[in-house]
């Protein structure tokens, strides 16, 4: 259900609405870097983000999370609900959520243009994509744009004039996390990982909530360059 007892919605009140000067003590402040965010179009809540930059001996990678953490403490109302539900569940055209909505689309959510606490992985890989380093750290960061995979997919295939031309701002950041994604592909298929691009279905909704039709969902490169980020920062946190 999308309704959540009394006493969690009495809690949510006092969450705030927007990243206040005293949540950055001790926080790595990231909100000059080109953050971004690479989710589907229908997606409604953005829980990572990423950011890139050249160095002289290869490539910094940030992958940032949201920080729910912060405003959700243990031990209170709003996170034994959430231990009941243990995830959002996601319908073709609803879903129900495990955070209320202030939370999980609100002051949880890394929307475009605002402030937003995050738990980043910084790490540095040589020009082969080999990691060399890396660090953990609590964050706050602003995303420039909410991009879609279809948007990020045109951009680094750089044929269509019109979205170059609207996100010239982010172009060579989008451009490097896909050359960097390509050579974190070739090592993991040199150290022997399967790559399984088996057939997702998208069952689409017609007006009346009916199945008009069920497709195949394309996985195009903005969806394995998230995921070959995702992957790193993954095994990253896992080997220390």
């Amino acid at each position: 259900t999308n309704s959540f007892p009394a006493n969690v919605m009495a809690e949510v009140k006092s969450v705030p609405l927007e990243v206040v000067e005293s949540d950055l003590h001790n926080r790595v402040d990231l909100r000059s870097r080109t953050v971004v965010t690479i989710d589907g179009e229908t997606a409604r809540d953005f829980d990572d983000a990423v950011c890139i930059e050249k160095t002289a001996a290869g490539y910094r990678l940030w992958v940032s999370i949201a920080d729910v953490s912060h405003y959700v403490k243990e031990g209170s109302a709003i996170d034994a609900e959430a231990y009941e539900r243990s995830t959002s569940v996601y319908f073709p055209d609803r879903a129900i959520p495990m955070l209320p909505e202030a939370l999980s689309n609100g002051i949880c959510s890394l929307n475009a243009k605002v402030d937003r606490l995050t738990m980043t992985a910084e790490i540095d890989f040589d020009n082969d994509g080999r990691p060399t380093k890396k660090s953990f750290y609590e964050s706050v960061i602003k995303s420039a744009e909410r991009m879609t995979y279809t948007n990020v997919k045109k951009l680094i295939d750089g044929d269509d004039a019109a979205i170059k031309s609207q996100y010239s701002h982010i172009l060579a950041d989008i451009k490097l996390m896909a050359e960097l994604a390509k050579k974190l592909t070739a090592r993991r298929f040199e150290q022997g990982s399967i790559d399984f691009d088996l057939p997702e279905p998208q069952i689409i909704i017609d007006i009346k909530g009916k199945v008009e039709d069920i497709v195949r969902s394309e996985r195009n490169e903005a969806h394995k360059l998230i995921e070959e980020f995702m992957l790193s920062a993954n095994r990253a946190v896992a080997e220390e």
